[in-house]
């Protein structure tokens, strides 16, 4: 089975194809770094690609205090290289318990960069997470006046709702009531995989965006069953129909400061993966960067990659633009099939292929 039969055939090349390509430092605005054998092992690939990250909070146990935040930070930097300057900005993981009072002192007191609420129940570890959305305005408000971004898994979790259809009831049923009743808050729809939430994002941008991760740009929901099940190709959000891949791509290549990036690379052990109830994660932390600009090349928009990869995320987190360049190269470059943890592996996305544009130099 070739390449193309699962990912669909590529574009014909461009014309006056550049062979490289200088952007500012990027940064991950959507990333899981999880802890321990996998954190250490994982690491060191976004850290090569990224300056920076949002880190995401869904640990066992979830990060809900401000200093449960800063100890895993100190464990992330610990986990760095010495000579790495990757920052991790922490999130706080939202429950019906959490208090306005505890999440203002943690923004006051510059660990929290933004708070994430998982609907209980939707993706990986996210069972202590929010069951009334409505019911969490105190805590929403608050983060409102102070200017704290809100950052949304955006799937309902009503197990009568077909597994395809999930973001899409959750942006009509949960986020557009949301939207009307928060007007100063700040929303981040993480890893949009749908023509309509893109829209909605455009129709509130300024207070809304979204972030768009690699895979979505390049599977769609066949691709998670092509000559048989892929389990390593299964996340939450689920990958969608053609159309709303072929969407994806229009938004992250348009130059729209709404849409950025944000990997949502989530390893798991290959054990949890190839499991009679699979994990849902794709660990595109590896690949991520080269997958990215793939598709701009396709879709002959290089001179946009820099907004999407460098600019706009940092924008509308009110964050300082990183200094420093990296360069990608259009020379065939072949990622390892997966990455040793504890006993066990983590497979990466597109991994044993040679993709057509590498990683090169880094400049502070």
């Amino acid at each position: 089975m070739t390449v193309e039969t699962i990912f669909g055939a590529p574009p014909a090349p461009q014309p006056e194809a550049r062979e490289a390509i200088t952007i500012r430092r990027p940064d991950d605005w959507h990333v899981h770094l999880r802890d321990g054998d996998m954190l250490a092992s994982v690491l060191p690939f976004t850290a090569a690609q990224f300056r920076r990250g949002i880190v995401m909070p869904n640990l066992v146990p979830p990060v809900t205090t401000s200093a449960m935040a800063a100890a895993y930070r100190e464990r992330i930097l610990a986990a760095r290289a010495e000579e790495c300057d990757f920052e991790p900005l922490m999130t706080c993981y939202l429950t019906d318990a959490t208090s306005p009072d505890d999440i203002e002192r943690g923004w006051a007191e510059g660990i929290w960069v933004a708070a994430k609420l998982y609907p209980a129940g939707a993706t990986t570890n996210s069972h202590s997470g929010v069951t009334d959305i409505a019911a969490l305005a105190p805590v929403l408000e608050r983060m409102e006046r102070i200017g704290m971004k809100l950052l949304v898994h955006g799937e309902t979790t009503d197990p009568q709702v077909d597994i395809f259809d999930r973001e899409a009831v959750f942006m009509e049923s949960e986020m557009l009531p949301l939207l009307a009743r928060h007007q100063g808050l700040r929303i981040v729809v993480e890893h949009a995989t749908t023509a309509e939430t893109l829209d909605i994002v455009r129709a509130h941008a300024g207070r809304a965006a979204a972030t768009i991760t690699p895979h979505h740009l390049v599977i769609n929901r066949t691709s998670i069953f092509q000559g048989g099940l892929r389990p390593h190709l299964y996340c939450l959000p689920i990958a969608k129909r053609e159309r709303h891949r072929l969407a994806l791509r229009k938004a992250a290549t348009s130059g729209e400061a709404c849409f950025f990036i944000g990997t949502d690379t989530a390893p798991h052990p290959r054990l949890r993966k190839e499991a009679e109830c699979c994990a849902a994660g794709v660990f595109v932390g590896a690949s991520a960067l080269q997958c990215y600009v793939q598709v701009f090349d396709e879709e002959g928009a290089l001179d946009k990659f820099e907004a999407f990869a460098s600019l706009n995320g940092a924008r509308f987190y009110g964050l300082p633009l990183n200094e420093g360049t990296i360069t990608l190269h259009r020379r065939p470059g072949r990622m390892p099939k997966a990455v040793p943890v504890a006993g066990d592996e983590v497979v990466i996305f597109r991994g044993g292929e040679d993709l057509p544009w590498s990683l090169g130099e880094i400049r502070p």
